[in-house]
């Protein structure tokens, strides 16, 4: 009867991420109409910040109660199941072209952030003192406070830079509003609580039910965790993508990154230390080498193909597996 209820709660949880997220982002994304910036620029932004906002809950809720494994694996496979599935099942539907800026700026950043997590969150594999690399649940390294208080720093720098290049690149064009100004705060706001909520209920349900079944917290962080709380980057960039915004479907992705990388992990470490086990570091090893084939395949053309597409959601299939039977 326990696992019933937790499941249920575990629902409910996934509903109000993801309802809230959707508020949240309709009314950011009216809002940020009023200054008239590109769709690939509210992407990378209002857009990326709003649909990650349920990563942000979920890791910074499991870093206070103590369940840094679903903080850690939560943020890496939200990350893996975002440029794998998100960006390859935008692709099979619809080929996706590729805006300029992504390629030679937000994407490199991307591959960045994801080399400076692995850097810091490995400091006793990278320096020889792991006591057994090929034991998942050893000590790989640590992510300090102040390693977390300098993430948040280089994601302040990433988002004020980005916010530069939306005021140079303002379009002149008058859109028609859809939402009244008070409308969209009043999403918001709703949006915000219904994510705070939405995140508690994941990660006290989600951690019943790893104890129940005998599931660890990284393989619920890495699954249940990481695909429900995604969902909303899914949905979004769909929608976006099927309407002809490819801008904000692709900025969505690299920027829910950045911000799940930067500022989630950053956040949660400055508030609580998180340890990191082998199996996290091999996973940011993955998430790495998965960075690295979807800007291959973001590079190789002026759009990603449905072939393309068809193969990276072909690997996130296989990495599943992997992760389960590990």
């Amino acid at each position: 009867m326990q696992i019933v209820w937790n499941c249920f709660i575990l629902i409910v949880g996934f509903v109000a991420l993801i309802k809230g997220a959707d508020y949240f982002v309709e009314g950011s994304a009216a809002i940020a109409r009023f200054f008239k910036v590109p769709g690939v620029i509210i992407g990378l932004t209002i857009v990326a910040m709003g649909t990650s906002a349920p990563e942000l809950a979920v890791s910074v809720s499991a870093g206070l109660s103590g369940s840094n494994a679903i903080a850690v694996s939560n943020v890496v496979g939200s990350n893996i199941f975002n440029l794998l599935v998100v960006l390859g099942v935008c692709a099979v539907m619809k080929p996706l072209p590729v805006d300029s800026g992504i390629k030679k700026r937000d994407f490199p950043i991307s591959l960045a952030a994801t080399l400076l997590v692995g850097v810091l969150a490995g400091n006793l594999v990278l320096s020889g003192k792991c006591q057994d690399i090929h034991d998942v649940n050893a000590t790989a390294g640590e992510l300090f406070r102040w390693n977390g208080l300098f993430l948040v720093a280089v994601f302040i720098l990433y988002l004020l830079y980005t916010i530069r290049i939306a005021m140079r690149n303002r379009t002149g064009e008058d859109e028609a509003e859809t939402v009244s100004l008070g409308k969209s705060i009043a999403f918001i706001v709703f949006g915000l609580i219904a994510i705070i909520v939405g995140g508690q209920l994941v990660v006290n349900s989600a951690r019943a039910l790893a104890l129940a079944w005998g599931m660890s917290e990284t393989l619920v962080g890495l699954t249940i965790v990481a695909i429900g709380t995604s969902l909303p980057e899914l949905v979004t960039s769909v929608v976006a993508s099927s309407k002809g915004q490819n801008g904000m479907a692709i900025g969505n992705v690299v920027g829910s990154n950045i911000f799940n990388l930067l500022l989630i992990l950053g956040v949660s470490s400055s508030l609580h230390p998180i340890r990191i086990t082998m199996a996290s570091f091999v996973d940011l090893g993955i998430l790495l080498g998965v960075s690295l084939i979807a800007f291959a395949f973001v590079c190789s053309g002026r759009k990603v193909n449905r072939f393309e597409g068809g193969l990276m959601v072909a690997m996130y299939i296989g990495y599943t597996v992997y992760a389960i039977i590990r």
